[in-house]
């Protein structure tokens, strides 16, 4: 079992910067962030391998959001810069538990974090 608690969302003008952070327990191979608009679907926006670092993003956040792991502190940060009123979303950590691979769907995903609304405003 694998439990996720994230932090660090809130409201933000156009340009600014957020970090939101996921401490998991319980082991994670692979994780990732994904939000969701109003009205809209659960959306993937970054991933990351526990072991090796590797990561992948959307397009939509490439060259603006950085997706880390702190290791010792079982922890998974997603920095986001330059954000835009379309980043406006609740954003959720997510893991794949023993299971290496990155993955860019939810349904990749078996844990879920309760999720933290970020809102931008223009």
């Amino acid at each position: 079992q694998v439990q996720l608690v994230e932090s660090g969302g809130g409201l933000v003008q156009a340009g600014g910067s957020l970090r939101l952070s996921c401490a998991a327990s319980g082991r994670s191979y692979a994780m990732g962030w994904f939000r969701q608009a109003p009205g809209k679907e659960r959306e993937f926006v970054a991933a990351v391998s526990w072991s090796t670092g590797n990561t992948a993003y959307a397009d939509s956040v490439k060259g603006r959001f950085t997706i880390s792991r702190d290791n010792a502190k079982n922890t998974v940060y997603l920095q986001m810069n330059s954000l835009k009123p379309d980043d406006t979303a609740v954003y959720y950590c997510a893991s794949r538990g023993r299971i290496y691979d990155l993955g860019f769907s939810a349904s990749n995903y078996a844990y879920w974090g309760q999720g933290t609304q970020v809102t931008v405003s223009s």
